[in-house]
């Protein structure tokens, strides 16, 4: 099941060229394109006459061409040509589709048009601050429903066996985890103190020795995350207060879109407190980071994999429990919007 009145990544702005772009998003086929000024658009992928692909078809101008029989559809929809015809056949039209470009991506909204709102994409006030650095990032396709990746996304402790070579080390092992719920989705974070740097980040500390190191994994409904790491000299460390002159800040901006129940788009780009116009330093964060994120595609297949066939009952940890949480809620507003999307049906049947 999916939350379908809500934002999600479509493709990044550089994806999306002069080519029509196929993309299963929640399980429907989308089209996307760029008009002539450069905007993108998007449309239903399936020509009504005989569903053949209209990325199968071509672009004219504004409109998209059929590759069948020539029907044409403009940017809202509806057909404007029927070679052949002398009216356009009724029912000739496809879904059209709001979008918003943000953050180098192309956002895409999934649900009624009259409810899509831009400012439920999930904000990120570091971008366009010149102090900050950034590296753009990358998407990868992770074999699995994206339930998984939000879950490992609200799992902070599982750095300390999936990423011992970068996100993680021993400390990331035992320190207890704190989950608090807010209005958006969930926060699970801790603090660990006096500890050695991971080696991911090791390499740009700008202090030597132990730290004090602050884990906040962050997921909004239905599927935006943001993780923040926090080194800091050991003994400095506070949500109080200024922070320390040397201290290391990254976050990590990362977006799911379900193409299916067992299929993901995974899409990401991190923003750092040093070194905002070092372009190696952007170069080594997107190889190390994709590296990692490789580390979590191979147990995230398994762990499908293995749920999908189980032959006897999996279990919950500790640790299970804002995955646990941001599921049970998010669950309760995906069936708040069915029962709402059936309201009108019931209403006609009633009528009948």
């Amino acid at each position: 099941m999916f939350l379908r009145n809500a934002w999600y990544v479509a493709a990044s702005e550089a994806e999306l060229g002069e080519d029509l772009y196929p993309a299963t998003i929640l399980g429907e086929k989308v089209v996307l394109f760029r008009k002539t000024d450069g905007t993108p658009a998007a449309l239903e992928d399936a020509c009504p006459h005989r569903k053949l692909p209209l990325s199968m078809g071509r672009r004219q101008g504004d409109t998209l061409e059929c590759g069948y029989h020539g029907l044409t559809f403009d940017c809202s929809g509806s057909c404007v040509r029927a070679p052949g015809s002398s009216r356009i056949p009724q029912g000739a039209r496809v879904r059209s589709y709001p979008l918003e470009q943000r953050y180098g991506l192309i956002w895409i909204w999934m649900g009624a048009v009259e409810l899509a709102d831009p400012s439920k994409i999930c904000d990120v006030p570091e971008w366009g601050d010149s102090t900050w650095g950034m590296n753009r990032g990358d998407s990868m396709i992770v074999a699995c429903n994206y339930l998984y990746v939000t879950d490992n996304l609200l799992d902070p402790s599982h750095v300390a066996w999936v990423h011992q070579s970068s996100f993680g080390n021993a400390a990331c092992a035992e320190e207890p985890l704190k989950t608090t719920v807010t209005d958006v989705g969930v926060i699970v974070s801790r603090w660990m103190r006096d500890v050695e740097v991971a080696p991911f980040y090791a390499k740009f500390v700008q202090f030597s020795g132990h730290c004090d190191r602050k884990q906040h994994y962050e997921v909004h409904y239905p599927a935006q995350a943001i993780i923040k790491a926090l080194f800091t000299p050991a003994g400095t460390g506070s949500d109080e207060g200024p922070l320390h002159e040397q201290v290391f800040l990254m976050n990590s901006y990362n977006f799911m879109t379900p193409i299916d129940e067992s299929n993901t788009r995974y899409y990401w780009f991190q923003m750092r407190n040093f070194d905002p116009t070092n372009e190696a330093v952007s170069r080594e964060f997107d190889a190390d980071v994709r590296h990692a994120f490789s580390e979590d595609r191979v147990i995230l297949e398994a762990v499908h994999s293995g749920l999908s066939n189980k032959q006897t009952p999996n279990i919950d940890l500790a640790s299970d429990s804002g995955p646990l949480r941001f599921r049970r809620n998010l669950n309760k507003l995906i069936e708040q919007e069915q029962a709402s999307s059936l309201i009108p049906l019931v209403k006609q049947h009633a009528e009948v």
